[in-house]
């Protein structure tokens, strides 16, 4: 019996702190997004314009000892 004058106030810390951190997420707009997160990770965020020709990467064919392009 004794123990329950330990346990109930470490529970009621622990739920007093479980809201705490909610009303935090919420007053901190942690749930205003839902999907954007999710779908970052199908897209590749390091696409560049195509039409932008002066942003595209320099390529060099190397010529392999045979002499055949190298496709890289």
């Amino acid at each position: 019996m004794a123990i329950l004058y330990i346990l109930i106030p470490i529970a009621l810390f622990f739920v007093s702190l479980a809201i705490a951190v909610f009303l935090w997420a919420v007053k901190t707009n942690q749930f205003e997004d839902l999907e954007r997160r999710g779908h970052d990770i199908l897209f590749d965020d390091d696409i560049k314009d195509p039409n932008n020709v002066s942003q595209q990467p320099h390529t060099n064919p190397i010529k392999s000892s045979n002499g055949e392009h190298d496709r890289t």
